[in-house]
């Protein structure tokens, strides 16, 4: 049985960016609902868009751009060589190269799978070997791999089950393939709806996955909990008969956690409705107040998330005077639905705004250090989720 997990409303795809000349045409919207199937547990959205209308040559996000990111990916690098010392290792969706060039360096051969041409691109001029193409069962990757990574790419895949039989046939007797994605039970008990977007096909625990897994004949024999992305998971992953020992004291240690929040039962996915409603009051009552006092706000990052929680609070120009991002390809674009102008982060000393709104929280702490020179004039930052505050 299906129950409604999160409705809200109609939105605009959230990486598609608006040229000045888009800002006199009509910008589809489209609905942006997710439920939650009981029988399998897995969250996913009732309206998925077509992949092509995402990910594409105009695809804006870059691994690279974040260090809190890169350095993330190095520490991976290192505990994977480390511990399983992999020789041939397949990223599937590499994004700009930036995660396989650490194994390159480190004497890996790597390659990439990776369907937006414009990042991919990127990689191929920083010499990652990078196929552009959407992953799935039935194709030929090359030789059998050793490591395979999917980082934050099961939540982009509209056909779960076509993804993971690719990673049955491409993964060698003895390989291991790591999941990373962010963990549904932070999404609910964090207020994280903003992570809920048409690119975001479905939203994970570590139940639903090991569900899907068992279909293909691959196991679930590790698990770690990461900071990323506001709390995620790392889930290990080899062929049922491989050698690899199930730590199971992790394991049980994450399904406990899952069935102590509540995922075995609708009320929890029902009761998250109200939670994302208080999340939009709270932001909007902090935001009213200071406007109220003729205080200036510019938002921070220009990520996919950012769009979502704009759009569904209904937060344009009449409350934030412009972002910034250090995206190049970002810069001079507009937001969707919002229809903010996203400038170079040089703006900030500019226009010393007195409060600045933080959309990637996920990255808080690298951007508050970042610009933490704000105080010297006063300046405050806004942390929306998961309860808007002042700090």
């Amino acid at each position: 049985m299906k129950h409604v997990f999160a409705d809200l409303g109609v939105m605009p795809i959230s990486n598609n960016f608006l040229t000045v000349d888009q800002l006199s045409k009509p910008e589809p919207f489209y609905p942006l609902r997710a439920s939650v199937d009981m029988d399998t547990k897995l969250v996913q959205l009732d309206f998925p868009l077509r992949r092509e209308e995402m990910f594409n040559e105009k695809y804006p996000y870059f691994s690279s751009q974040s260090t809190t990111w890169l350095a993330h990916l190095e520490t991976y690098c290192e505990e994977m060589i480390e511990r399983f010392r992999p020789q041939m290792v397949v990223e599937v969706g590499s994004n700009d190269g930036c995660l396989l060039q650490f194994f390159k360096e480190r004497g890996s051969t790597v390659h990439g799978i990776e369907p937006s041409a414009s990042v991919a691109e990127t990689a191929r001029k920083n010499g990652i070997d990078t196929e552009i193409s959407f992953f799935g069962a039935g194709a030929v990757y090359g030789p059998p791999a050793d490591l395979m990574i999917a980082n934050n790419v099961l939540a982009h895949v509209p056909n779960i089950d076509n993804f993971i039989e690719g990673f049955r046939e491409a993964l060698a007797p003895q390989g291991v393939a790591t999941f990373e994605f962010p963990h549904l039970v932070n999404l609910i008990q964090k207020n994280q709806f903003d992570t809920i977007y048409h690119e975001h096909y479905s939203y994970m625990s570590l139940m639903a996955f090991t569900n899907i897994l068992n279909r293909h004949q691959l196991r679930v024999f590790d698990v770690q909990e990461i900071s990323t992305h506001g709390g995620s998971l790392r889930v290990f992953v080899c062929h049922w008969d491989a050698k690899h020992v199930i730590n199971y004291s992790h394991l049980a240690w994450i399904y406990d956690a899952e069935y102590d929040a509540g995922l075995d039962r609708p009320e929890v996915y029902q009761g998250f409705a109200e939670h994302i409603k208080e999340t939009k009051r709270a932001l909007l009552d902090l935001l009213i107040d200071i406007k109220r006092d003729g205080k200036s706000i510019v938002g921070y990052g220009a990520p996919a998330k950012g769009n979502t929680l704009l759009n569904y609070c209904g937060i344009g120009k009449d409350f934030i005077d412009f972002v910034v991002d250090t995206t190049p390809a970002k810069q001079g674009m507009y937001l969707p639905g919002s229809r903010l102008k996203i400038k170079h982060p040089e703006w900030i000393e500019i226009e010393k705004p007195d409060y600045i709104l933080i959309l990637p929280w996920n990255f808080k702490k690298e951007i508050m250090d970042k610009l933490v020179h704000i105080r010297e004039w006063g300046g405050k930052f806004i942390v929306p989720i998961p309860r808007a505050e002042v700090i």
